[in-house]
């Protein structure tokens, strides 16, 4: 007969069923949130008496709580146990009777303040300059010649304001004046047929791609379309075109209120140069394109042209014709002369300006770096001379 074995039973029966080893586990996590929360709360609170100058915190001991606990308190450094030896080195850091501290002198204080003694020669420049616009302020201009002070009133260029002093048109002060040199005074009072003139205060620059049936005047008395009515709604100045193109005549077309400018654009001795596309009536022989280049005697003097091309290889009809001269209707009548008809006429350039990107009847204002070219032109802006041939 089998004997029964009761030994080691006993552990098993004392264990545990698993809802009550959950339940336990439960508790203590209980238990460690709420151990943690009043460790949080006393933290808060020792933060608070200490900003208030209660308490001081005790030295905080790491580890404090659960089995891995160290009764140590701060971090406690280890002797070294490292052997000495009097012919060892020194430890990365450690100083050695040989090293010795530099001494630290104080620096005298410096200021950025700048002294009239210290500014550079470009500085003094350039408050002086200041100095002189400010004091320029409340009168802009001492004197002025009467062409040019008519010019920068925006009615015209200079030869065409003397034109008009000459044909006495123009008053100062109720004194009819023929000199167009004659110097305005800055409190004169300037008429022009009786109307007072004041002077333009900003000056403006407009490129325009001038289209058929306009006329380059500031009025018509004809009551035609002027090239003004285009550009009517862009500025309040009162503007005038730089040079003319015939009324049947497109391309580049330049506007401004700046005198000065108008007179360097339109004054021979400049040369300023002007790109033609022109499309006749029957091809062009080579002869005649010849003739261009050397020159043709017209009714009133000789002109040549500083360059003269067929634009396609298929059709000479269409010629591209580049020429500084500002006479009247000068392309026209070269061609006239040698017995073409012009169909139409195209100003593609004028002063190195394009009428790129604005379309027939369009306009633009030129940009800044645009004026300033325009202001000090250089070769590109005018003809080839003899020299650079």
């Amino acid at each position: 007969m089998k004997k029964n074995r009761t030994d080691n039973f006993d552990k098993f029966s004392l264990k545990k069923k698993g809802s009550a080893v959950k339940e336990n586990i439960r508790q203590d996590k209980k238990k460690a949130k709420a151990e943690s929360r009043a460790m949080g709360e006393a933290a808060r609170q020792r933060k608070i008496d200490k900003a208030r100058g209660i308490v001081t915190d005790p030295p905080k001991e790491k580890y404090s709580k659960g089995p891995y606990a160290k009764k140590t308190t701060g971090y406690e450094k280890k002797p070294s146990t490292r052997k000495s030896f009097p012919d060892a080195p020194p430890k990365y850091g450690e100083l050695t009777p040989s090293h010795t501290t530099r001494p630290t002198t104080a620096r005298p204080a410096t200021t950025n303040k700048r002294t009239p003694a210290s500014m550079d020669k470009a500085d003094e420049k350039r408050t002086a300059s200041i100095g002189k616009v400010n004091a320029a302020s409340d009168t802009p201009y001492e004197q002025m010649p009467l062409n040019k002070y008519i010019a920068h009133a925006g009615i015209s260029g200079r030869r065409e304001a003397a034109a008009m002093v000459k044909s006495g048109h123009v008053t100062i002060n109720g004194d009819t004046i023929l000199e167009p040199g004659y110097k305005v005074q800055y409190k004169d009072v300037v008429r022009l047929k009786g109307k007072v003139l004041q002077l333009q205060v900003t000056p403006v620059y407009i490129l325009l791609n001038k289209p058929k049936d306009y006329i380059c005047t500031a009025s018509d008395p004809e009551g035609r379309k002027t090239v003004l009515d285009i550009i009517k709604n862009a500025t309040t100045q009162r503007m005038f075109p730089v040079g003319r193109l015939d009324r049947n005549t497109t391309g580049v077309l330049i506007l401004t209120n700046d005198g000065d400018l108008a007179q360097k654009l339109t004054h021979p001795s400049y040369e300023i140069k002007k790109i033609y596309e022109v499309t006749l009536d029957k091809p062009v022989t080579k002869a005649d394109m010849e003739a261009i280049a050397k020159g043709v005697e017209l009714e009133d003097g000789f002109i040549a042209a500083d360059a003269v091309s067929y634009l396609s290889n298929t059709s000479k009809d269409v010629i591209g014709i580049e020429i500084h001269s500002g006479r009247n209707r000068i392309v026209r009548r070269i061609f006239e002369h040698l017995g073409y008809d012009v169909r139409h006429l195209d100003r593609v350039m004028f002063a190195n300006l394009t009428k790129k990107n604005v379309d027939r009847g369009k306009w633009r204002f030129l940009a800044e770096k645009e004026v300033r070219l325009l202001k000090f032109m250089n070769k590109s802006f005018t003809r080839k001379s003899a020299k650079d041939n």
